[in-house]
């Protein structure tokens, strides 16, 4: 961890939790290939009790809603520790995605009855719930463009269209859907965020979409969803009708930070996998994989690569801390795809270190790239957040930036 971030109360706090997830949480890997998800979220049901124990419950969240008021830089801190347990560190923590970035919008944005009814029973854990944003035919990197919409008919929103990649559905006791409330206003206005129990009628969990061949459950979910004249009370808006682009924008800012920091933790166990594996296996008499200059550049480069990265994203929570996460548009799009792509590359040199091993179940190497190769796609393409950067760069050298731009 870079010492300038530390403070001192995570001086004593990150050894703590390091060493809960290294004496909790990691051994439990043993057996992660032959557990379904659902299984692995009841087994980590006695590791949440303990967390609640140590007082450890919801560090993300400020003092007042029961957390210990950490920064965004100081959480992330804490995030890059759990995810050297990836299954495992941020559900037993109540941290996860997509629930730890509900929490934060349904905090900041949802009426006092909502925050009663969905919030509270969301932070003691005793529920889950989901995103429902993505649509299976529009892109999924432009939220102000959608097809599902929510009529208004009397005191009630019908909702009609269908969401895909709604992570996290399977289990889940409610949605927060994005839909077109307000067709003929301005683009970035048309939307809005409502709530919906899963178990309204007309709210169908269509599939668990198999990502590279495997469908997830539980928590771990990508799900299809439709939805058919689904019935809700006005009163489960969140904020106001039209605020939907804004308040996507105020989840996904802290939530990059927090799948950044995640993507970090996962590098680092890749890269201790690697580094035993080129120290042990031997490729002739007398000589280990370590030994060969290629595989001293695969660690070099992985090294200085997460460095790197942890200090980017590190520096952006400090500005979001200081400034806004609106302020900070560059910063959030130029980690996002930097940390992802170098946290595929990591990986990718670890299977390539441990040969036909690392594509088996024998380590979690694989499994984790198939999980997580949707890092340069989730949450916007790694493309378009290089161009919304670089739109935010040329802005201050005179740009035109309502002129369309083109792609090549």
């Amino acid at each position: 961890m870079e010492e300038i971030f530390i403070t001192p109360r995570l001086r004593d706090l990150l050894p703590q939790i390091r060493n809960f997830v290294e004496t909790e949480l990691i051994p439990l890997e043993k057996e992660h290939a032959n557990r379904k998800g659902k299984e692995t979220e009841a087994l980590l049901q006695q590791k949440r009790l303990l967390v609640k124990e140590k007082g450890w419950w919801n560090l993300h969240l400020s003092e007042q809603d029961g957390g210990m008021g950490l920064t965004l830089c100081e959480f992330g801190q804490i995030s890059e520790i759990l995810s050297l347990a990836p299954y495992y560190g941020q559900y037993t923590f109540n941290c996860q995605a997509p629930d730890i970035g509900n929490t934060e919008l349904l905090k900041h944005f949802a009426s006092p009855e909502i925050k009663s009814i969905f919030l509270q029973p969301l932070i003691e854990g005793k529920i889950r719930s989901c995103f429902s944003m993505t649509e299976p035919d529009m892109p999924g990197s432009n939220p102000v463009r959608l097809l599902t919409t929510a009529v208004r008919k009397g005191n009630e929103y019908v909702i009609n269209g269908t969401k895909w990649f709604t992570t996290g559905a399977d289990g889940a006791a409610f949605a927060i859907v994005m839909a077109v409330t307000n067709p003929d206003a301005a683009p970035h206005k048309r939307a809005s965020m409502i709530i919906v129990p899963t178990n309204t009628p007309g709210f169908t969990l269509v599939r668990n979409i198999p990502v590279f061949g495997e469908a997830g459950e539980g928590w771990a979910s990508h799900s299809e969803i439709a939805y058919v004249n689904c019935r809700v009370p006005v009163s489960n808006l969140i904020g106001e009708e039209g605020m939907g682009f804004k308040l996507a924008q105020e989840r996904l800012g802290p939530g990059r930070i927090h799948h950044c920091m995640r993507w970090v933790g996962i590098a680092e166990k890749a890269f201790d996998l690697m580094c035993r594996r080129a120290v042990s296996r031997e490729m002739e008499e007398g000589v280990v994989l370590g030994q060969k200059q290629f595989i001293q550049g695969f660690i070099a480069e992985s090294r200085v690569e997460i460095d790197a990265s942890r200090m980017l994203v590190l520096r952006a929570a400090q500005r979001i801390d200081l400034k806004g996460a609106a302020n900070c548009r560059e910063e959030i799009s130029g980690i996002k795809f930097y940390v992802a792509n170098m946290f595929l590359r990591v990986l990718d040199r670890a299977i390539q270190v441990h040969g036909a091993m690392g594509l088996t179940n024998d380590t979690m190497l694989a499994s984790l790239y198939q999980h997580e190769r949707g890092a340069r796609i989730w949450d916007g393409a790694d493309e378009v957040h290089k161009q919304s950067m670089a739109i935010q760069i040329l802005k201050k050298y005179g740009l035109d930036v309502k002129k369309k731009s083109s792609q090549s």
